[in-house]
């Protein structure tokens, strides 16, 4: 294996970082004539110069090393963005500020910032542009610059485009890269459009940035709780659209908005939205709940689709049951193809499909009874796939809350942060709930969350191929 290659794509990815630094370094000096953000994007370029220059030959690149590529990517995106948080003194130590990069890069939204607003504009302006780059930005950076490399794009895009459906929109990968991050851009500009009428020009595109990647950090110490009802409203239907499968926004423009009735994943995922807003209104009324039906519906389109933003305190929501309604969203996730994580409700539904045929086939054993979703049959390949992720995905929830039990944690905060990491979620429950953070976790439990987050990130394969011997042999 060489490593040539995969030097010089992080050279160029560190490059690209540090000129989007600029930006909040400008802001930075505008605002206290400070130029500790200018020095490190300078820094960061003259050193990524070099490593790009000895390795610029380098065009020998084997599909293997795409999934080291990959996660080197995210990672070397997460210690590059931790710089700038450690360096302002805001965030208490190192584990802190690179706990607020990867949750960024990961669009998870978990935070360790107890006063969000008494931030400098310039961090959090970065702070905002990670979860934005880490949305669609690291995938489309990836798929461009393969190429160049001597590799498909299409490996990578299977690989880290969130979801089990994602799909080719055109004949071309880097055809499809360029329209996915067309419509992510323009996505970007419309909502910022939008929030500009009751919000501030900073505040308006730092939740842009954050929406759009399902990210969920917020310029405001309550995140939208103390926004009016329209940029609630609008928020809402814009997360909505980022927990639509890409590919099916792309259609839609072609085909018209039947493309979105026809999709029976679609259709799953809006009843979903609506059956657990119905119940926990229902339970809400029932108990004379404060809540009202926007922010309820809010911050269960918030959860689906792993979004994070809260727009209601709904730890303090009662029954029980209205709160855990919410924490079986943390594992659903919205559609594949989308910018949102937890499992996919296309592999959910994939499952139950495929326990009803095993239990057809338990009475009829010589049957050849197909997994259907609507017209299409999935593969045998397919399930294998679905199954195994779902195993994974289950066991590393179990690991982690037994081990954040044993850290201290109790067994509710425990069960939540496991969720909320692998779901890339944000607020969780218990002492992780709705308007708290995560600076009083265990160090130990920080760096579990920070793994738990790139694993269920990059969709746990990815990251779990390094740990095999397999891969590291020749």
């Amino acid at each position: 294996m060489s490593l040539r290659p995969t030097f010089r794509l992080l050279s160029i990815l560190i490059a690209v970082l540090s000129v989007f630094l600029l930006i909040p370094a400008t802001l930075e000096y505008y605002d206290s004539s400070n130029l500790y953000l200018f020095k490190i994007s300078i820094i960061a370029i003259l050193c990524a110069l070099p490593v790009w220059y000895l390795s610029r030959k380098a065009k020998s690149f084997s599909n293997k090393d795409v999934f080291l590529v990959i996660v080197m990517c995210w990672i070397s995106a997460a210690l590059f963005g931790s710089i700038p948080f450690h360096l302002s003194d805001a965030f208490g130590g190192y584990s802190n500020a690179l706990f607020e990069a990867v949750s960024g890069v990961t669009t998870t939204g978990a935070t360790i910032l107890t006063d969000i607003e008494s931030m400098p504009r310039s961090i959090l302006l970065w702070r905002s542009f990670l979860q934005w780059f880490g949305g669609l930005g690291i995938v489309i950076f990836t798929i461009a610059l393969l190429p160049l490399l001597g590799v498909s794009g299409e490996k990578i895009f299977n690989l880290e485009y969130p979801g089990p459906s994602s799909e080719k929109i055109t004949p071309r990968i880097k055809d499809t890269a360029r329209l996915l991050l067309k419509f992510y851009i323009g996505f970007t500009l419309a909502l910022f459009l939008l929030l500009s009428y009751s919000m501030s020009f900073f505040d308006a595109i730092c939740h842009a940035m954050t929406t759009m990647p399902s990210g969920g950090f917020s310029t405001f110490n309550d995140s939208i709780n103390g926004q009016g009802n329209y940029v609630k409203s609008v928020i809402l239907v814009f997360m909505l659209i980022t927990g639509t499968n890409f590919a099916l926004h792309f259609r839609s423009v072609n085909l018209g908005l039947k493309s979105y009735q026809r999709d029976r994943e679609f259709q799953y995922y809006i009843l979903a939205c609506i059956l657990f807003t119905g119940l926990i209104l229902s339970f809400s009324f029932l108990n004379e709940g404060n809540s009202s039906p926007l922010d309820v519906a809010f911050q269960t389109v918030s959860i689906i689709t792993t979004t994070g933003y809260t727009a209601t305190d709904y730890s303090s929501w009662t029954p029980f049951i209205s709160q855990y309604l919410l924490y079986i969203l943390m594992f659903t996730g919205a559609m594949g193809g989308s910018t949102s994580g937890g499992i996919k409700i296309i592999r959910i539904v994939a499952l139950y499909k495929y326990v009803r045929v095993e239990l057809k086939r338990a009475l009829h054993e010589k049957a050849i009874i197909p997994v259907r979703i609507g017209k299409k049959v999935l593969s045998d390949e397919l399930i294998r796939k679905t199954l195994a992720f779902f195993l994974f995905y289950v066991l590393f929830f179990f690991l982690a809350s037994i081990i954040f039990v044993m850290l201290g944690d109790n067994l509710e905060s425990s069960i939540g942060a496991a969720a909320s990491a692998m779901g890339n979620i944000g607020p969780s429950i218990g002492e992780y709930g709705a308007m708290d953070n995560y600076e009083s976790m265990h160090i130990v439990g920080k760096y579990l969350m920070m793994f738990g987050m790139i694993l269920g990130r990059l969709e746990i394969f990815a990251v779990l191929v390094l740990f095999t011997r397999t891969f590291w042999r020749s």
